[in-house]
């Protein structure tokens, strides 16, 4: 094993994670598990809650043995011995046991609640491997994965059919292991020194291995604001405790990204696996980072900021740890500023939208761009025309769903792709569409207001290809006009204004309420570089219009309560009636 390593405790338990090392220990077997401390832990916590909750079964055994430890350590003892012996033989062999066994009901209803309580924590495993034989370690991983599963199963099986004396008819193959589990490993980094010397400890994801369906609860579900350009590094002086912090190695667009996220927010850095490619080892070991984000530093702020190293040619985002930020639009978004003020600074512009790849039937093939901010109904008018009954589409390819960039290549406007997946409100997709994405989705905050959904919708290889546009739409979500879903604007200023406008009606995504305006509708780079977003908004619409592109408005009325349907729907069949004709 490559050192240094600074390893995460055997097993952990904070904000409802679990954390288990399986390098430090692993149970191989079911008495190992109700052995180990892990479990042990577990089994107190649950006693706690319940007392905490004032449960009635809590005061049922408690008046057993009046004291939470001791209890704790009788329960334990019960579960251990009846993985071998039957009730009536745990009941001769240890006679002081035997008053818990009088009162059966509430000894199984104790390990049904114990197993609840369990599958309720966020659970989360992790190895440390080597740089060598990495496939024989992650098959060697997924397997661990699933025995822990099958002994956990298994151990609830058969101590509900010592206490129930009958067998299991109905075998229900729930999430019983974890989650999800982490391959780490010390890639060193080159650039860990001055500053950044203090992630040189922090392992590194290898591989990440899901088990649908994966859903999380955050504390927040809603973003604020925007983020802010210091001109200091927001990390100088900063500390970081490696037991705590995992580093996901992303690729946003064409940069190398190292985001560094605390284990409390370990299911913001498992999501970032469905929206952005990881990058290999190899590729963290050769490249030094473009972009670098710190997510949950315990300064004891609540502050978020970004900053630009010139001397290293990077940036660099800070997000202090704190429950406010406890959202993965701050992780998302974060990440994306960073890449467009460095895309900004490479005279890209950065597109806040969706690209799609639209082959017809008579293999003819259109490139369309949909910009609007949050809540526009650009992915929704995507999904809306892909479900449209014999469209005469042959092949839809989602190229981005959320943020791209444009460059000039030889006077030819290129459209590029940043993430690998789409993080889409579940209440404005079409719930079949979601569900039918089960195996491979993320749900956040599913019975919540701004619920979302974070689905793979394309190969890295396809959204840093590069792209021709034949469409450059703004999406209207504001204009209740269901007979004219889709307008051309031929007068190039008067478009150009209105995509400079940015206006929607907010959906409830971040803080803000009613029609309001956001400049470019992307508030995640070109509001903090307006100069500079300016001068590159006049040379691209002049080009765009050299290039015979078509733009004009799509009215989605996404905004507008009672057609969060209906309005995607109409501009889908618009915008079909376009391509047809």
């Amino acid at each position: 094993m490559n050192e240094p390593f600074t390893m995460i405790d055997a097993f952990s338990v904070s904000h409802a994670n679990a954390i288990l090392n399986f390098t430090k220990d692993y149970c191989a077997g079911k008495s190992e598990l109700l052995n180990s401390m892990s479990f042990k832990r577990v089994l107190q916590m649950h006693i706690a809650y319940l007392k905490r909750k004032d449960k009635p079964l809590y005061h049922t055994l408690i008046a057993i043995r009046n004291n939470d430890e001791e209890l704790a350590e009788d329960l334990l003892n019960i579960l251990k011995m009846l993985l071998v012996l039957d009730t009536k033989s745990l009941s001769s062999a240890h006679p002081d046991l035997q008053k818990y066994l009088l009162n059966k009901p509430a000894l199984i209803d104790f390990v049904e609640t114990l197993f609840a309580y369990w599958r309720s924590l966020q659970r989360y495993a992790v190895i440390y491997s080597t740089q060598e034989g990495q496939d024989i370690q992650n098959a060697y991983f997924v397997q661990s994965h699933n025995d822990f599963k099958e002994m956990i199963l298994s151990s609830y099986k058969i101590v509900m059919e010592k206490l129930t004396k009958r067998s299991q008819s109905v075998y229900r193959q729930v999430i019983a292991g974890v989650n999800a589990g982490l391959v780490l490993n010390s890639t060193p980094l080159d650039f860990a020194t001055d500053t950044y010397a203090i992630f040189r400890e922090i392992p590194v994801i290898q591989s990440i291995y899901l088990t649908p369906p994966f859903i999380t609860y955050s504390r927040r579900n809603t973003r604020d604001g925007i983020f802010q350009e210091v001109m200091e590094n927001p990390l100088t002086n900063q500390r970081l405790d490696a037991q705590k912090f995992i580093c996901y190695p992303a690729k946003v667009g064409k940069y190398l990204a190292l985001v560094y996220f605390h284990t409390d927010f370990m299911a913001m850095g498992i999501t970032l696996a469905n929206l952005f490619e990881m990058a290999s080892p190899a590729e963290v070991h050769s490249r030094k980072p473009d972009l670098i984000y710190a997510y949950g530093v315990e300064d004891g702020k609540q502050g978020t900021a970004f900053y630009h190293d010139k001397e290293r040619n990077m940036m660099v985002g800070y997000a202090s740890y704190s429950e406010e930020i406890d959202y993965f639009g701050y992780m998302k978004k974060m990440l994306l500023t960073l890449h467009n003020v460095k895309g900004i600074n490479g005279q890209g512009l950065p597109l806040h939208g969706a690209m799609a790849v639209i082959t017809m039937n008579n293999d003819v093939t259109k490139h369309v761009v949909i910009i609007g901010d949050s809540g526009a109904g650009k992915s929704e008018t995507l999904e809306a025309l892909r479900g449209l009954e014999d469209n005469g589409i042959k092949e839809i390819k989602i190229i981005f769903d959320d943020m791209g960039i444009i460059y000039d290549e030889g006077g030819q406007v290129r459209a590029y792709g940043t993430e690998i997946g789409a993080f889409v409100r579940l209440d404005d997709l079409d719930p079949s569409y979601a569900y039918s994405e089960i195996d491979r989705a993320i749900f956040m905050n599913p019975d919540r207001i701004n619920a979302r959904v974070v689905i793979p919708v394309a190969t890295y290889e396809e959204i840093v290809r590069g792209y021709p546009i034949d469409l450059f739409l703004y999406a209207n979500n504001y204009s209740d006009d269901p007979n004219n879903a889709m307008d051309i604007m031929t007068n190039l200023e008067e478009a150009k204004q209105v995509f400079i406008d940015g206006a929607r009606m907010a959906k409830g995504t971040t803080q803000e309420v009613g029609l309001v305006k956001s400049y470019f509708a992307n508030p995640f780079g070109p509001v903090q570089r307006k100069e500079q977003t300016d001068k590159l908004l006049d040379q691209f619409f002049t080009l765009l219009a050299k290039n015979r592109t078509e733009i004009g408005q799509l009215k989605t009325r996404l905004g507008i309560k009672g057609n969060e349907t209906s309005g995607p729907k109409d501009a889908a069949i618009a915008l079909l009636a376009y391509l047809n004709k």
